[in-house]
């Protein structure tokens, strides 16, 4: 029998499966730079992804994604509430639809287009329906006073 304080060996299975989220993630983070400098190319998204792969697999990497002085604010906020800033939902659309200009005057198929217009049509509904942050302190002390009140009145 092992001592409690000695890890266990990592199987080749499940070591396999870490380099592959960390791989991924380091993917997504590479895309999301390239996101920062391109104005029709997303960034968010990309270290949101970023962030499920390494916490799937690096914790170091999911801190160091976390505590980014530019984008863990935005990542944290995420991970807390499902939320997008005002900001941020501004940018998206502005990209989204910068991105869809431009990708017609190039003249794709008809089909295309359709396609990338749902699909934009439903990444935009989705975006603009998330919170915009945390609920402010009075709102959530309001409610922590009314749950009270109603706590109490039924005694």
């Amino acid at each position: 029998m092992q001592p409690a304080s000695v890890p266990l060996p990592e199987t080749h299975g499940a070591r396999l499966r870490r380099w592959a989220w960390t791989a991924t993630g380091a993917l997504m983070v590479l895309l999301g730079i390239i996101g920062a400098m391109l104005p029709v190319m997303p960034t968010t998204i990309f270290l949101i992804l970023a962030l499920a792969c390494f916490s799937r697999a690096s914790p170091r990497l999911e801190h160091w994604l976390l505590q980014h002085p530019r984008f863990g604010p935005s990542l944290r906020q995420w991970r807390q509430h499902r939320a997008v800033s005002r900001r941020g939902k501004a940018m998206a659309c502005l990209g989204m639809a910068i991105g869809f200009v431009a990708m017609c005057l190039g003249h794709p198929p008809t089909w295309v287009i359709i396609l990338v217009g749902v699909m934009e049509v439903a990444v935009i509904i989705y975006l603009l329906r998330r919170p915009n942050g945390p609920p402010p302190a009075a709102a959530i002390n309001i409610e922590a006073e009314s749950a009270q009140d109603s706590a109490n009145s039924g005694r």
